[in-house]
């Protein structure tokens, strides 16, 4: 099975990260000039323009005008540097997400979030910068509407309709992400002591968010087609929540999804119950639109519908959605300017020149492709590696699987780092991290890197 590769400019941009962090060019130290580079590598100087553009962005090196390019005087980062991985962090939810946060050339983060840069070079922000600056200047002044811009929302509104869910500019609220729309639903929502159910395995950081809330968090175990229904349903009797957060395409961690029945027992059970769900979304982009949506089947009437763009376009944008009934939208937009005053006009404008843009339906195709040809080949890999795989899918990020003679998840996975392998260990995604855990979850496009075999073997 191919494996795919990342860009000749990421490439080249790794390598000199390498050689930079391991000391071999050295502060101060002057960089070929891109002709140079460019001959002496085989390939156009564009290509190198594009990965001296990504160290500059990651602070490795610096332009000098009329001098080219310098290694930057930046101090080497010491063995208890706070961001360095450790074999004695705390292996919780705020580790992995400094783990995913930072970029270390010389490890394989298998536990990552996101798909490769590479993957999302068609939509380079700097590619619409221009388009943005010439067409809205004053938005780099200003603050924004409460809803969030609006010829974005009406995009979004046409997006929703093809996931056959109808959604009028006012039911969308544009956020800082998928992560402050969770944010403004649990602000608004729950109060210390509530009892708020959750996927288990779920999503780490909105436990995180539950827990600072004071909320009782209450999970619901996954099934490899969606929430267990009979536990759903004893959870709802006995605690009386008010909200169920829930993922039902491409699940974070577990990649599955959830079947048309379960859904529609969702509903039942959440009209029984005066309950309201709220359906992450944040894999759309890379999932078939004829998946099924609890959303779609109630046309938010009960649900809330999030969505995010950090997986299709570029998580530094951050820019996504909710959607929901009308006077909700109203109240929970009044939440984000109360906390955040209002979410950026210019991001929103640069995200609506990108959706809007022709080639961005042959962009989310182009990525869906990969991503199947990457989930067969991981499959392969954790195959050939003895892996118990919770669910395997024709396309998902992410992959829930155990190995064998490994039961303690957070306990290889400190092992892991000691051989630059980073692991996402299912202790993390579990509504009760004091649980000993033998799942991990990976990412599907890093799995045919052979440092991960030669990792484990003996």
């Amino acid at each position: 099975m191919r494996h795919e590769k990342p860009s000749l400019s990421a490439t080249l941009a790794d390598n000199l990260a390498r050689q930079i962090t391991e000391g071999v060019l050295r502060a101060g130290d002057k960089l070929p000039s891109i002709r140079e580079y460019a001959e002496a590598n085989g390939c156009a100087k564009n290509t190198v323009i594009s990965a001296f553009d990504m160290l500059t962005a990651n602070g490795l090196i610096e332009p000098r005008r009329g001098a080219g390019f310098y290694v930057a005087s930046v101090a080497k980062p010491q063995q208890h540097d706070e961001d360095a991985p450790t074999l004695d962090r705390a292996m919780d939810s705020v580790w992995l997400m400094r783990e995913q946060l930072q970029s270390k050339p010389d490890f394989l983060n298998l536990g990552e979030g996101f798909p490769p840069v590479a993957w999302l070079e068609e939509t380079r922000l700097d590619h619409f910068h221009q388009r943005v600056v010439r067409t809205g200047v004053a938005s780099l002044f200003r603050y924004g509407s409460r809803f969030g811009y609006l010829p974005l929302r009406q995009h979004l509104q046409q997006k929703l309709a093809g996931y056959e869910i109808e959604a009028a500019p006012q039911q969308i609220v544009l956020t800082h992400g998928a992560n402050q729309a969770m944010d403004m639903v649990v602000r608004y929502f729950v109060r210390p002591g509530d009892t708020v159910l959750v996927d288990d395995p779920g999503y780490y950081a909105l436990f995180g968010k539950l827990k600072l809330s004071g909320a009782n968090i209450v999970g619901v175990p996954r099934a490899v087609d969606g929430p267990d229904i009979a536990a759903l349903e004893e959870r709802l009797k006995t605690h009386r929540p008010r909200l169920f957060f829930t993922q039902s395409v491409g699940h974070n961690p577990t990649a599955t999804d959830i079947s048309a029945a379960k859904a529609h027992r969702v509903l039942q059970l959440a009209e029984a119950h005066d309950l309201i769900v709220v359906e992450n979304d944040a894999l759309a982009d890379l999932k078939p639109r004829s998946a099924t949506r609890i959303s779609a089947l109630d046309q938010l009437r009960r649900t809330i519908y999030i969505g995010s763009f950090s997986k299709s376009v570029s998580a530094a944008l951050r820019v996504g959605f909710l959607a929901c009934d009308a006077d909700l939208a109203s109240d929970l937009a009044d939440v984000k300017m109360l906390t955040h005053v209002s979410s950026s006009e210019y991001c929103e404008r640069t995200l609506d020149a990108i959706v809007g843009d022709g080639h961005f339906l042959r962009h989310t195709n182009r990525l869906q492709d990969r991503l199947k040809r990457a989930t067969a080949t991981g499959v392969e890999a954790l195959t050939r590696l003895g892996a118990t795989i919770f669910k395997v899918s024709d396309q998902s990020l992410y992959l829930w699987a155990r190995l064998p003679g490994h039961d303690d998840s957070i306990a290889f996975a400190k092992e892991m780092l000691g051989k630059h392998v980073i692991l996402a260990p299912g202790t993390i995604f579990s509504a009760h991290a004091n649980i000993v855990s033998p799942w991990f979850r990976f990412n599907v496009a890093y799995l045919g890197d052979p440092r991960f075999s030669n990792a484990l073997a003996p």
